[in-house]
Parts: structure tokens; C-alpha cells; sequence
């Protein structure tokens, strides 16, 4: 199955488009996409019920840029760092030995094709795989985490390098919650759709140019490991958002550092779930003037 947010309303992909889940199902489901994952498992059994019937329902084109999050206003955000070893060692740390985890805020997130005003200071890239609850809970056991994740998206976790690294403590999620700074998407694909949802191949384009390729088999921590892990200590809810960590080639990991400037167009992927599109446009501080400046990775 995979489900996507189109104009605002739930819609599940078909063959030649994509169908309006309400009008679909007679009501029975609302239009709010972040509404069906409180009840996602009577969701994915009228889907599997309907498969077929959904073919001959009307059918939307689907528009790229029309498309928003998902997941567009999860209750809860959480995001790993250093979850790549490669990545932790160009950022100057060595492989963590618990998850380190982080939030981005709700207001962050965007859909997946999507114009990005530069806020002052060095903007950093990071394609990450998106996980979205399904079913919540505590204390989740490892070996049964999978049934408990709705689905899987792709996701970027841009980051301002300068506010993440300045002051007497580091502001990672204010750093990382600009507006446009979480895009997901295109579509939301449930697990049983992907052969192997532990080695994806995932990576990022700037113009055009490779700049970071990886497996999601090379998570430190890996899905299962992170729900478990989170629910020892909070409760995990329906339609809650996990940004999974990012491989190497990062921005501010190079020699030089390098950041986005405007006018760089960003594309982000993971194998089998689809790709993500970012324009970079100038934004100036309050003299007016443009500013970047430099900052350590995570």
C-alpha cells in the first residue's frame, strides 16, 4: 500500500493515479491524512478488502508539487544522530553506543517538491529514511517492531550548522525546524510492499551531483533497535515520525565544508519509496545582508 497526502486529503496510489480515500469508502475514513494511522490496522484491512475495487474508482492525477507530508502533523517527532558510522567519523565522533536522539519541530514539515528560503548561517543536507507509526506503545520488543511501523517515506533532515553548534549548549532542534527544514514524502509505503525494509539504498543529489549514497543495512541502530529503544522511555504513538540518521557526505563533514546556496536544487531518495526535491532560495539577515558561516555535523 502506499498512501499519500494530495491537496490536503488522504489518497492511496492505484495504477494510474491515486483515489480519495473518503470518497472511497463512503466516509467511513476521514480526508485528514494524519488521522487514519489512530486507526491504521482497520485502515490497511479495508485496503487489502478493496485492493481490487480501488482500481475502477475515479482516479486523481497526482502532481508532484500538490503533494504534502504524509504524516504532515505527527504528535511526536524524534530524530537519531550518528546513526551511520561513517557519518559519526566525518563529524568527528566516534560511533555512539546508544541512539542520540533530537526532535524536529512540527512546523518544519513540508511536503516533498518544495522551494527552501536559506535562513542566515551554513544550511547542511542529510537524506534519511522516515519511519511513521502505525501502532504505539511502550516498551516495544525488538523482535516484534516491524508490525508496529505504519509505513516508510523518504526524508531530509536540513540543518543549520551555525545555531546547531553556537552557544553554552548545542540547539539542535531549533537548528534543524526552519520552515521547510523536514521534508517528507513523496508517499508513505507500508512495509509489506518492500522486499528488504533493512537495506534500502539511500541517497542525495545537489544539481545533479552525487553527494551522498548509502544502505539503510549500515544503521548503527537499526529500525527495530530505535522502537525499542525509544519505548523504554516514552510512549510511542500513532503517526509518530522517526527521522533514522543520514550516511556520510555531509556538508559540513568536507574539505572544505561545503553548505547550500541559492539556487541549489536538492534530491533526496530512497530505493523503492521514492524521491524528494528541494530549491534553495536567498534569505538575508537583518542587515539585509547574506550570511553563512560554518558548523560541525550531526
Amino acid at each position: 500500500m502506499r498512501v499519500m497526502n494530495l491537496g490536503g486529503r488522504l489518497h492511496v496510489s492505484v495504477g494510474a493515479g491515486a483515489v480519495d480515500v473518503a470518497a472511497a469508502s463512503n466516509g467511513l475514513f476521514a480526508a485528514d491524512p494524519q488521522a487514519v494511522y489512530d486507526r491504521w490496522d482497520e485502515f490497511a484491512n479495508w485496503y487489502q478488502e478493496n485492493r481490487v475495487a480501488l482500481e475502477g474508482e475515479a482516479v486523481v492525477p497526482v502532481d508532484p508539487s500538490s503533494l504534502g507530508s504524509p504524516a504532515p502533523t505527527p504528535r511526536q517527532v524524534f530524530a537519531v544522530g550518528l546513526n551511520y558510522s561513517e557519518h559519526a567519523s566525518e563529524s568527528g565522533f566516534t560511533p555512539p553506543v546508544q541512539p542520540v536522539i533530537f526532535t524536529k519541530f512540527v512546523s518544519s514539515i513540508s511536503g516533498p517538491v518544495t522551494t527552501v528560503p536559506l535562513p542566515a548561517g551554513s544550511v547542511d543536507w542529510e537524506v534519511e529514511l522516515v519511519v511513521v507509526i502505525g501502532r504505539g506503545g511502550r516498551n516495544i520488543p525488538v523482535e516484534n517492531a516491524w508490525s508496529h511501523v505504519a509505513g516508510l517515506s523518504v526524508g531530509q533532515d536540513l540543518s543549520e550548522r551555525q545555531r546547531q553548534h553556537s552557544g553554552p549548549a548545542p540547539q539542535f532542534s531549533l537548528a534543524k525546524s526552519h520552515h521547510g527544514f523536514s521534508p517528507i514524502g513523496p508517499e508513505l509505503v507500508s512495509v509489506d510492499e518492500i522486499p528488504d525494509p533493512d537495506n534500502l539504498e539511500i541517497g542525495a543529489t545537489i544539481n545533479g551531483e552525487t553527494v551522498q549514497r548509502g544502505s539503510t543495512s549500515q544503521l548503527i541502530f537499526p529500525v527495530p533497535v530505535l522502537l525499542a529503544q525509544l519505548s523504554e522511555i516514552v510512549e510511542l504513538y500513532p503517526g509518530d515520525v522517526i527521522f533514522t540518521g543520514t550516511p556520510s557526505g555531509v556538508g559540513a563533514g568536507r574539505k572544505p565544508p561545503r553548505y547550500l546556496t541559492p539556487g541549489d536544487v536538492l534530491c533526496s531518495y530512497v530505493q523503492g519509496i521514492g524521491e524528494l526535491q528541494q530549491t534553495f532560495v536567498a534569505a538575508h539577515d537583518g542587515a539585509g545582508q547574506p550570511a553563512m558561516a560554518a558548523g560541525q555535523a550531526v
